[in-house]
């Protein structure tokens, strides 16, 4: 698996790949209006540029914490920085308490989550203008053995790394 230098980025620093990967259609004053107070941003740096991003923040019951926005860069997809973004996310909430990290992810990124220990928690649904979905949470129990599977260095397989 490759090296990345991997860092919280303020979050203003993820939304020229978050539109670039996820949504085209909205301007960067949009997707700000959509991040959650208390979101925290890291990106994934390969020579100095930005290849991946994602966020994590609490949402939902006390312990909640969600993972969205996840987009890596079309030439960085399979080395890995999205697994490595996955990480840091995770660990970022497990660190503050988090007992569940959940996200809504798309349907051909679902492998990447179940490689970190994710168990999908819904049928497939599809999200006006964003294609299918899963709800995939990571409870208490998953958080040690995805930390386990993410430290084997799982290539990454998945055409479309990202979130809602």
């Amino acid at each position: 698996m490759e090296s990345f230098d991997l860092r919280a980025i303020p979050l203003e620093e993820t939304r020229a790949l978050r539109r670039e990967v996820l949504r085209p259609c909205m301007t960067l004053d949009e997707l700000a209006a959509h991040e959650p107070a208390g979101s925290v941003a890291f990106g994934a740096f390969a020579g100095g540029e930005l290849v991946a991003v994602g966020l994590v923040g609490p949402e939902g019951e006390p312990g909640d914490w969600r993972v969205r926005g996840m987009a890596t860069r079309e030439d960085a997809r399979g080395r890995g920085a999205g697994s490595a973004i996955l990480q840091a996310l995770v660990q970022h909430a497990i660190e503050r308490g988090a007992t569940r990290v959940w996200c809504h992810a798309r349907t051909p990124a679902r492998s990447l989550y179940e490689r970190a220990g994710f168990v999908v928690a819904s049928g497939e649904f599809e999200p006006p203008r964003l294609g299918p979905h899963y709800r995939m949470e990571l409870g208490a129990e998953q958080m040690d053995l995805g930390a386990e599977q993410m430290e084997l260095g799982a290539p990454e397989q998945t055409p479309q790394c990202a979130t809602d």
